[in-house]
Parts: structure tokens; sequence; C-alpha cells
């Protein structure tokens, strides 16, 4: 047993230093010169993103324990404003919307009036689902970012299948909801194992518009639907968009 244990340890060891040593030589790579919102990581931008609602429907919402009401509309509006206001394309799904499921937030609708609307019959992984497949496939785009009711269900079997399928996906957990925290624990973890980035809104919109003078050029479209959705830190954008002299550049 001693032996086993050593031998295991050493494995370990090894399997450790195969996977740091890769990263540790491009860490003394040359760098390229620094340029503005120029950086080695991937990044999702308005116009390689696709965002994909599912089940956002005013029955299931009642499932929802892991948020207040208040707090789970509020990121999801927040998300679906955010995309928005970039143009980014939506794609909509519900579930058996005519039964107690209910139809889809009325928010959402109005928001997307000619987004895709993919009403599903009873399949459960909307990506099994061949006319909401040929929506994604039509957008164009690699990156998905997804969100839905449940998170371990609606939003966890779509993603992985879409990994499988080359694409680059983000779940987004506080735009999802859940029917308790434990589910919530284990859906980030299954994710994680499975190659999807766990996000919240916030941090998807923030690298969607990357530079706060690109959502001042174009009137803060952005910015000021963080009013309504994140007031706190909508105060902090009034502030900003109120006209004064920046420092010079």
């Amino acid at each position: 047993m001693k032996r086993f244990a050593q031998l295991t340890t050493m494995l370990l060891a090894t399997a450790t230093m195969a996977v740091s040593t890769p990263a540790l030589a491009q860490d003394r790579a040359p760098r390229a010169p620094a340029r503005e919102n120029v950086g080695p990581a991937p990044t999702l931008t308005p116009e390689n993103s696709v965002l994909v609602l599912v089940d956002h429907q005013v029955g299931l919402a009642q499932l929802v324990r892991d948020q207040t009401p208040d707090e789970f509309r509020n990121n999801v509006l927040g998300l679906a404003r955010a995309a928005k206001a970039m143009g980014i394309p939506v794609i909509l799904t519900t579930s058996r919307d005519w039964g107690p499921n209910g139809p889809i937030f009325p928010e959402l609708r109005q928001l997307f009036p000619d987004a895709p609307m993919i009403r599903r019959h009873g399949i459960i992984n909307a990506y099994r689902d061949p006319e909401f497949r040929r929506a994604v496939e039509a957008s164009g785009r690699r990156n998905v970012i997804i969100a839905a009711i449940s998170a371990s269900t609606c939003l966890q079997f779509p993603a992985l299948d879409m990994v499988r399928d080359g694409y680059t996906v983000h779940g987004v957990i506080d735009a999802s909801g859940s029917v308790s925290e434990t589910e919530r624990e284990v859906t980030i973890a299954t994710l994680a194992a499975n190659r999807v980035t766990a996000r919240n809104w916030f941090s998807v919109m923030a690298e969607w518009r990357a530079d706060w003078r690109r959502d001042e050029a174009a009137g803060w479209p952005v910015a000021s639907g963080l009013t309504e959705s994140l007031p706190v830190y909508g105060w902090l954008m009034t502030q900003s968009m109120a006209p004064t002299t920046p420092p010079a550049e």
C-alpha cells in the first residue's frame, strides 16, 4: 500500500508538470505591443455572439428558489436589454407554453418582436429540437450565451450538446433559475467539467461593451438600461453620462 501511494503521488506530480509546463513557457514568450481593447484571451463581442433564452416563462418562474422574483427578473432583463442595445441576435424558445408552464415573459417578446421564437411541444433539451438547432446555425455565430429555467436541465442539457458540436458556450447562471441553491451549485460544477463557462449577466454585458466610450458615442444605450436592471450601478452611470470635461488622454 505504501508503494502504491508513492506511485500515485509520482504520477500526480508528473501530470501536474505536464499540464503546467506549456503555460509557463507561454508566459515567457514575447508579448505583442499593448493596444487598446486587444488582449490574448478570446473575447465575446456583439459581432461574434448569439444570445439564447430558454423557457423564461411566467409559470416556470414560480419554480425559481435561488433568487428572489425581483432579482431574477432584473437579471434576465438586464442581459436581454444589453443584447438589444448592442444589436446582438437573440433566439427565444418556450416549452409547452399553452399549459401551466405559461407564456414567455412579456418583456422579452416586447424587446424582441422579430426574434426567432421556437415553441417546443415537449422536447426538454432545446438543442435536440430541429427548428431550434436550425435557428442557432442560421445565426452564423459560434459563441453562444445561454440562460434558462431551470439551470440543471434547460440550460445544462443544450449547453453540453453545443460544446460537443464545436460551439463556445457561456452559461449565464444568474439569468437562469434553479429550484434550490444545491441545484445551482451542482449545475455550475457540471458545466465547468464539460467546458461550459459559467458567467453572470453583468460580466457578459461588460465583455460585450468593452469600452464605455463606445456606449457614449452611441448615446449610452447600455448604460441607460442599467438604471432599470441594476439600479445601484445605474446611479453610478448616471453621473458618468452627465456632461463633464474628462481629463486629457
